[in-house]
């Protein structure tokens, strides 16, 4: 990992304000281990608070809606995440195409709609065991990262790529090390042809099942840039053993 690693917690449906002493616990970690970029998307209705609690790390949503406004109750548009204190949003995650039916084009509107916005973006992407076992994986993602990657200049500065095996999320398991790097290799050169120059620096994050005792493994395979971290970011304490990791990984 050449570039400062980003590590980031996504706590999807968990979180009550009872868990900013976390994001505090995790904000004060991320002083003392500088050298690693740090970010937590806590629910929307956190998103303000863990941003006045925690002032050095990044905070951001789990998803948004395409459009400025409008009639879509129940959905948080960007300029609202923004508003909030969100400096980036997740979008495409394997859970909102699954449990929403999110399309590739759905995704990709996201994402425009979000850098518009001046947010960040952290595009996900990966493959079902099915089309894993089919030998399907590396065609499945380029697909989802080509019709899913936002239009328009300067794009690379704005995203953040996460490689999520579907199967491997919130399960325990995880690809080999060499399929890990299999895949980000995979994906940086799919990068690289659709943005030039800049598509060298996106970094790509591994996500799906990361926890401390395996983070430094998996921050050892190709181009992984960092994590998107799930269930082991809602304690500061697991969370603060994968940032470590990332930390030590730079340093040797």
């Amino acid at each position: 990992m050449a570039q400062r690693p980003y590590i980031v917690g996504n706590w999807k449906m968990h979180g009550t304000r009872a868990m900013l002493a976390e994001a505090r616990a995790i904000d004060r970690a991320a002083e003392r281990l500088i050298k690693v970029e740090v970010a937590l998307a806590p629910p929307f209705t956190l998103v303000h608070a863990t941003r006045n609690e925690a002032s050095l790390i990044a905070v951001g949503g789990q998803d948004c809606h395409p459009a400025d406004g409008g009639a879509h109750t129940g959905d948080i548009s960007a300029a609202m995440l923004k508003d909030a204190g969100a400096g980036f949003v997740i979008v495409g995650h394997s859970e909102r195409r699954a449990d929403h039916g999110e399309s590739n084009a759905d995704v990709k509107a996201k994402a425009e709609a979000a850098i518009a916005a001046g947010l960040n973006v952290i595009l996900c992407v990966g493959e079902s065991e099915a089309e894993r076992d089919a030998g399907k994986a590396e065609k499945v993602v380029g697909k989802q990262l080509k019709e899913s990657l936002p239009e328009g200049k300067a794009i690379a500065d704005k995203v953040t790529v996460a490689y999520e095996p579907v199967w491997a999320i919130g399960t325990g398991r995880t690809p080999t090390i060499e399929e890990i790097g299999e895949m980000h290799v995979s994906i940086r050169k799919l990068l690289a042809d659709t943005l030039g120059s800049g598509g060298k620096n996106v970094r790509i994050l591994y996500g799906g099942s990361v926890k401390a005792e395996n983070a430094a493994e998996i921050f050892g395979a190709k181009e992984v840039g960092g994590a998107l971290v799930g269930g082991a970011s809602l304690s500061a304490e697991s969370f603060l053993g994968i940032i470590i990791a990332a930390a030590e990984k730079l340093e040797s």
